[in-house]
């Protein structure tokens, strides 16, 4: 099979990119979560919480956040491929490699960096949070667009899908507040910042005041993850779909494709109070691009009826190219 220079370079591009993603995904863990206090779930969250309680000579030597991370890992793609099949590919198996590599790397960073700039602020290891999560969120997202995943979590919910039939938002959720929930009952020491922005560890003991604020934070990390992960993926895809209803549909969709520019289908419509037949003139758009199209069609006619709703991912000419499905 020949391969073009274009498939090489977008190849290319994408590797760098999930390696990008991964950088920022271990970043926001390892250089924000971890020196505020924080937790969360996944692959991530669970390798967190194994650190934390393995002795001192384990988990900064050999058992790293990031090289458990690649065990846990291992052990749920060995699982999966034995109970559902190969259906993860390369790029997960890439992904799930540098994320490791780029937790261990992140980890010879000092913390202190970030807490300095935040430490000042009241609620400053909330803000770290948010900033992790939200790091953390861009990664996965710029990994999930050029065909990565990150593994973990979703390979458990492909698992349980081979025997019941489960949302994989609700088996994801599940698993992360079982680790959130997990670390409030053990006696774990974490890496927390001080006031003065010295990295130390911290006992928290199980119950305490500090393990349900810990588990907070990791709620909060969720959440914002989750609106990140969203936010990223529709950013470049979300487009609106105009619906409009007048009497001379011929000369509103003529007037759509020669000073909008944009093309329009008609689609048979008939007002029931009326009982007239009639056609509606379908337009879909740039999110951008919607306020313009709308000023041309009150101009065309002050009495048009229309709706706008919102869609994401919109493929084919004029917009994003099938082969990114």
């Amino acid at each position: 099979m020949k391969i073009s220079s274009r498939d090489l370079v977008v190849g290319i591009k994408e590797y760098i990119l999930m390696t990008f993603g991964m950088f920022c995904y271990a970043f926001g863990w390892q250089m924000c979560v971890l020196p505020a206090g924080g937790m969360g779930g996944g692959a991530a969250g669970l390798a967190t919480l194994i650190n934390a309680i393995l002795p001192a000579s384990l988990s900064s030597g050999l058992l790293t956040i990031g090289n458990l991370i690649f065990i846990i890992n291992c052990i749920l793609l060995v699982l999966g491929v034995m109970i559902v099949g190969w259906k993860f590919g390369i790029k997960t198996l890439y992904c799930i490699l540098m994320m490791s590599v780029m937790f261990n790397l992140v980890e010879l960073l000092d913390p202190a960096l970030v807490v300095n700039v935040f430490k000042g602020v009241d609620a400053w290891r909330i803000l770290m949070v948010v900033l992790g999560a939200a790091s953390c969120g861009v990664g996965i997202a710029v990994s999930f667009m050029q065909g990565g995943s990150t593994g973990g979590t979703d390979i458990v919910a492909m698992i349980i899908n081979k025997f019941r039939t489960v949302s994989y938002g609700k088996v994801l959720l599940m698993t992360d507040c079982g680790i959130l929930i997990s670390s409030v009952l053990l006696s774990t020491t974490v890496n927390m910042a001080t006031d003065a922005g010295i990295i130390e560890p911290h006992m928290i003991s199980p119950l305490a005041p500090e393990a349900f604020a810990r588990m907070v934070y990791g709620f909060i990390m969720i959440a914002v993850i989750g609106y990140t992960v969203d936010f990223v993926q529709s950013g470049n895809q979300q487009s609106n779909q105009i619906m409009i209803f007048c009497k001379d549909y011929e000369s509103m969709a003529e007037m759509i494709n020669t000073k909008a520019r944009r093309g329009a289908t008609l689609i048979d419509a008939m007002g029931w109070y009326s009982k007239v037949e009639s056609k509606a003139v379908m337009v879909v758009c740039r999110k951008r691009d919607t306020s313009t199209i709308l000023k041309f069609v009150r101009e065309e006619d002050p009495n048009a009826f229309i709706t706008v709703g919102s869609v994401m991912g919109v493929y084919g000419q004029g917009f994003d190219a099938l082969n990114k499905l």
